[in-house]
């Protein structure tokens, strides 16, 4: 599907017709259907498939940070906004990523862990599916790879560290808060690169709105769950 501009209702009308966006309502009625299963379901242990999944995640997003990397050290210019078929095919795998990472979601509703699906949860999973698709069909552009990477590279991390505590391999306390802390950062980053791209080389407004909504829920949970003290329980009369 051609488009003659970029721009949020470029995005919104691609989307509309896009396999991503079936993918999305998908995803979305799964987690509407959440409770109903933890009520009439048993939980099922699924450690030794996390495990696998998670260390298979943290090098398949390996393979395509070097990938976006290698893309930008062979570009003529970081913020070319021209199709480029090493930064399409990045992109491809990039996609299919964040396709497959919706199972962090259904492994949570099979353990009923669901106090994890948060509109956090939801909210960053759904909306990652939609704009990697808009990424790899109508904008693979040195421009946007950045950011992407760094994203890539942050997921090496976490799928790195779930893949410790799925295997149940000790790991210190403090590295929970450093990975929230981290995903944090590398939305500051992607803030900072969209509003140069919006303001020096006619980027759309949008990815600065979506980087500060990223901030802004990471960082209520990040103050939910490290800094506000919790309020101690009642003891049973």
């Amino acid at each position: 599907m051609a488009v003659t501009s970029y721009s949020v209702l470029s995005f919104a009308t691609y989307t509309y017709n896009s396999v991503s966006f079936k993918f999305a309502v998908a995803y979305l009625l799964l987690v509407s259907a959440s409770r109903l299963w933890k009520q009439n379901t048993k939980p099922i242990h699924l450690s030794k498939l996390m495990s696998a999944y998670n260390y298979a995640m943290a090098l398949a997003n390996a393979i395509c940070c070097g990938m976006f990397l290698m893309a930008l050290f062979k570009c003529d210019k970081f913020f070319s906004k021209a199709r480029d078929p090493r930064v399409e095919t990045a992109s491809l795998l990039y996609w299919l990523l964040k396709i497959a990472e919706l199972l962090d979601t259904v492994f949570m509703l099979l353990r009923h862990k669901t106090n994890q699906i948060s509109v956090l949860h939801v909210y960053h999973h759904t909306s990652m599916v939609l704009l990697t698709d808009y990424f790899y069909h109508l904008a693979p552009w040195p421009a946007i790879s950045f950011p992407v990477m760094v994203n890539a590279f942050v997921h090496v991390c976490l799928y790195t560290y779930y893949g410790m505590t799925s295997s149940s391999i000790s790991v210190p306390l403090q590295w929970k808060r450093r990975m929230t802390q981290l995903q944090i950062a590398q939305f500051a980053v992607g803030l900072a690169h969209a509003t140069l791209g919006y303001l020096r080389h006619g980027f759309c407004g949008y990815s600065i709105l979506y980087a500060i909504t990223m901030i802004v829920l990471f960082g209520n949970f990040y103050v939910q769950a490290y800094v506000r003290e919790k309020k101690p329980k009642k003891k049973a009369v």
